[in-house]
């Protein structure tokens, strides 16, 4: 049954709002304003809609620049004028403050796009009549959308589709969902497969000879390594670190340059600088041109890159790297207690724990970094009431074209 809407607002997933006498539906690729045809979404949550039809559209509709949008699911915004676009995702951030009484200056949005994503994570499923799909998840749906091209990507991930596409042809008579992460390094493309479960000899070999066909700098599975044929490797400040595989890694170039540029500017002179979660070291290289730092992360093998980087480089003051899981053993009162200043990036869940033992320190300034505003909100919350003030707030927009965006702040005592 096709259904006539009107919708009120974009909503923070990304997705048009309509309100009627019953409920709030939920209708993607929308705008506020326009009155759409819609009907039941299959196999979804009850209140989403699937657009039939635009009767009304709005005056900051744009035409999407991809040919996929629509039915890849990566990205949930093309089609919005990008004033308008910034303005909402700024206000993101702004209402989820609001919601939690935090009451400080939300800074206008950086974007940090730069030249597009320098990682990407394609599925390669077997599909109808056993056809291999090599691409990205489909808009609320686990089915893959075959993808040739993506002009979100940086140049560096140039081959990288064609890659995922030949090294999945071998192995995905296994009737293995695959999933295959690709980073652009100095050195080339860094692929790790994972998905395959141990696979015979003859099928590692025929893997590494696609991958030096493709030009792939490492290939690993699961981790471990299958072929080497250049260090895959990234600059940060003045170091070069080799990524460890499979490694997390800001989405951009210019996402990392930007959030790292925050940091540094937040901890000012301090002299003793903990950062925590700290990854393959983006802050703690940087920061370590002017201050001493102590890093800590559960990752050993992240640990273990930031730990050859650092000796590796020159001109850096100290930096102690330490695999510590902050989430069970965050560092307590009597070790902040060595620090001027602490850095602390945790993953989308934040790090509750860890800003609870802030809250009861006497640590002068804590800048914060994440990529969940929700889970920000929550751990701000917890600074604040324990003595802290917020000294503002500014979204990074690395993830263009998704309602996810980054954000950095400073709090004092």
């Amino acid at each position: 049954m096709v259904e006539r809407l009107t919708i009120d607002h974009v909503g923070h997933l990304g997705d048009g709002i309509a309100f009627t006498q019953a409920r709030s539906l939920f209708v993607p690729y929308t705008l506020g304003g326009e009155v759409v045809e819609v009907t039941a979404a299959p196999s979804q949550h009850p209140d989403r809609r699937q657009l039939v039809r635009i009767e009304q559209a709005s005056p900051e509709r744009i035409e999407p620049f991809c040919p996929h949008f629509g039915t890849c699911g990566g990205c949930a915004i093309q089609h919005w004028e990008t004033e308008h676009y910034r303005a909402w995702k700024r206000d993101l951030v702004a209402a989820t403050l609001a919601q939690a009484k935090i009451d400080c200056d939300v800074f206008p949005l950086i974007d940090a796009h730069g030249k597009g994503r320098r990682r990407v994570t394609l599925h390669a499923r077997k599909g109808a009549h056993d056809v291999l799909k090599v691409g990205f998840a489909a808009a609320q749906s686990h089915d893959v959308v075959p993808i040739d091209r993506c002009p979100i990507l940086d140049p560096g991930l140039g081959g990288a589709l064609e890659a995922a596409w030949a090294l999945a042809e071998p192995l995905i008579g296994i009737g293995k969902p695959l999933d295959i992460q690709i980073t652009a390094t100095d050195g080339g493309l860094d692929v790790d497969i994972r998905g395959s479960g141990p696979l015979p000899a003859n099928a590692i070999a025929a893997l590494s000879q696609i991958a030096a066909k493709q030009g792939v700098a490492r290939l690993t599975r699961h981790g471990e390594l299958v072929l080497m044929r250049q260090a895959p490797g990234v600059t940060m400040g003045k170091a070069r670190v080799i990524l460890p595989p499979g490694s997390f890694l800001q989405a951009t170039v210019a996402g990392e340059e930007t959030l790292a540029a925050l940091v540094a500017k937040h901890g000012g002179r301090a002299k003793h600088i903990a950062d925590l979660f700290c990854g393959v070291g983006p802050f703690a290289l940087r920061l370590a041109e002017k201050s001493r730092v102590s890093a800590y992360d559960s990752d050993a093998g992240a640990i273990g890159s930031l730990q050859k980087a650092v000796a590796s480089t020159a001109g850096l003051k100290p930096i102690k790297a330490e695999t510590r899981d902050l989430f069970r053993r965050p560092l307590v009162a009597e070790e902040l207690r060595d620090f001027d200043a602490i850095v602390f990036d945790p993953p989308r869940q934040g790090a509750q724990a860890q800003a609870e033992r802030l809250a009861g320190s006497k640590v002068a300034v804590v800048i914060a970094v994440s990529c969940n505003v929700a889970t920000f909100a929550r751990d701000a919350r917890i600074l604040i009431d324990g003595g802290y003030k917020i000294e503002g707030v500014t979204p990074v927009d690395q993830f263009r074209h998704t309602p996810h965006v980054e954000l950095v702040a400073r709090f004092k005592r």
